[in-house]
């Protein structure tokens, strides 16, 4: 508790104190009373900010976005070609989802209350569309991209809400052996629940990948050539 009452209590504010609190209690145990105690004031003090818990959310979300690109490792290099943009900015999402115990939680289905997002998604769908991409492919592209890494976030997180932290039941040799009896799913456990960092690599080039076979601009040149005619 701080121990000093807040006159003024900025939207901001709460929503760090919250990231905080997340850390400890994770996405169940966060509740408006538990921040309002945080911050000494009475827990009607903060419906003038946040209508519920979900309008709160997204206050926190729109903070750990401000911070994941306020360094410069938030933001790609100009001169990268569209396919390492991809990974430089789903490299910098998933770290920043990982900071928080339950992040890809918080941001998943959050309504940004800023702009911010607006200047780097015009940037990156700028990059796509001027290395080729039409517009809706350009979308699809980067939505595809950042689903994975949210997805990807959210399940690591199932199992390690916190890094070096190991969520019970979820030892992959425990599990092996409770699975003897089916030796390819028992072999799975490692590619399932271990080796994060290089799975998360591995499965975002290959969505790269898959996006440059549909949408790059090779792929739809290819698409419109014309064919050759056929012979009788």
């Amino acid at each position: 508790m701080t121990g000093k009452k807040t006159s003024k209590l900025d939207p901001a504010q709460v929503a760090d104190t919250a990231l905080r609190l997340l850390d400890e209690h994770g996405l169940d145990g966060l509740t408006l009373r538990a921040i309002a105690r945080e911050l000494d004031v009475q827990a009607p003090a903060l419906y003038w900010h946040f209508k519920n818990k979900q309008a709160l959310l997204d206050e926190m979300a729109t903070v750990m976005y401000r911070r994941m690109t306020a360094g410069p490792e938030g933001r790609p290099d100009p001169d990268l070609p569209w396919q390492e943009r991809l990974l430089v900015v789903n490299r910098g999402l998933r770290a920043g989802l990982l900071r928080h115990r339950d992040g890809a939680k918080v941001y998943s289905g959050a309504r940004f209350t800023g702009v911010d997002h607006a200047v780097d998604m015009e940037r990156e769908l700028g990059a796509l569309t001027a290395a080729g991409f039409a517009l809706p492919d350009a979308v699809r592209a980067s939505t595809t991209a950042y689903l994975f890494t949210l997805g990807f976030v959210t399940e690591e997180q199932g199992t390690e809400p916190m890094p070096g932290e190991r969520r019970e039941g979820f030892d992959i040799a425990e599990r092996a052996e409770r699975l003897a009896a089916y030796p390819l799913a028992a072999a799975a456990g490692p590619q399932l629940f271990g080796n994060y960092d290089e799975r998360f690599e591995a499965g975002l080039r290959l969505i790269v990948a898959g996006i440059e076979a549909t949408y790059g601009p090779a792929a739809s040149t290819a698409s419109n050539a014309p064919t050759a005619p056929t012979v009788p």
